[in-house]
């Protein structure tokens, strides 16, 4: 395993979820943290439970302006960015001829177009100093679309798609990339979950917590230099996909 002490972190969607178990699994291990989240949506209560150096960086991602911002402030503070996880996405789902397009373009903005200029954003610093670990947000569906939920399933084969290109366009530069895919996750994406359900859930094997997901992400980034997770898909034990 590498040793990630005093690395520096670019996390999107830090406040909660996937996002913030990360944080505080990358905190532990000393890596320097620059976290990203919508104003009033409590990264500071995260911040409150990480003893490295952290920057926090408000701001709506949908608006391009605020994604270079988030990266140009992170960079500027730290000096360098040596993990990017671009985690920040919305949820949608249902059918499509009763759906709301207005919706669904806040949704690719978010979980597509944010992520694409997000990466663009600290590529010079990442091929300056010649290595960098990038890791984006996937899902299981954007391995196969679920029939519920075909515009986020869209968004999401997105990136499995940018994801690997970015990789080979990125050979000879130090830079990894990879994706990881989870499934059922009790996390505050779907909405309110009753804590109690998702205790239950995540017990029968049929649901995932956030540290599942960031155990996977320390795993990856963990990996000898010479080595790539392009993809890894985590489900629960019970999910029948």
């Amino acid at each position: 395993m590498r040793d990630l002490k005093d690395k520096v972190a670019l996390i999107t969607g830090g406040s909660s979820g996937f996002g913030r178990a990360a944080a505080l699994a990358l905190g532990k291990q000393g890596v320097k943290l620059a976290l990203s989240a919508l104003p009033s949506t409590g990264l500071d209560s995260v911040a409150a439970q990480i003893s490295t150096e952290t920057k926090l960086i408000e701001g709506d991602l949908t608006e391009p302006n605020q994604v270079e911002r988030f990266v140009d402030a992170a960079v500027k503070h730290f000096g360098r960015a040596d993990i990017l996880l671009g985690n920040a996405g919305v949820f949608c789902a249902g059918p499509i001829i009763e759906g709301d397009p207005e919706v669904w373009d806040k949704a690719l903005q978010i979980n597509v177009s944010s992520v694409f200029r997000l990466v663009r954003a600290v590529l010079p610093q990442m091929k300056e100093q010649g290595s960098g670990e990038i890791i984006l947000t996937s899902s299981i569906s954007g391995h196969q679309a679920i029939h519920g939920e075909p515009v986020y399933s869209a968004s999401k084969h997105a990136i499995q798609a940018f994801t690997h290109g970015l990789r080979r366009q990125l050979i000879g530069t130090g830079i990894k990339v990879g994706a990881i895919a989870p499934g059922i996750a009790m996390t505050n994406l779907w909405g309110k979950i009753d804590s109690e359900e998702a205790q239950r859930r995540i017990k029968a094997g049929e649901a995932l917590q956030a540290e599942d997901i960031a155990e996977a992400m320390m795993f990856m980034l963990t990996r000898p230099a010479n080595v790539t997770i392009r993809d890894l898909v985590i489900l629960p034990r019970e999910q029948d996909i």
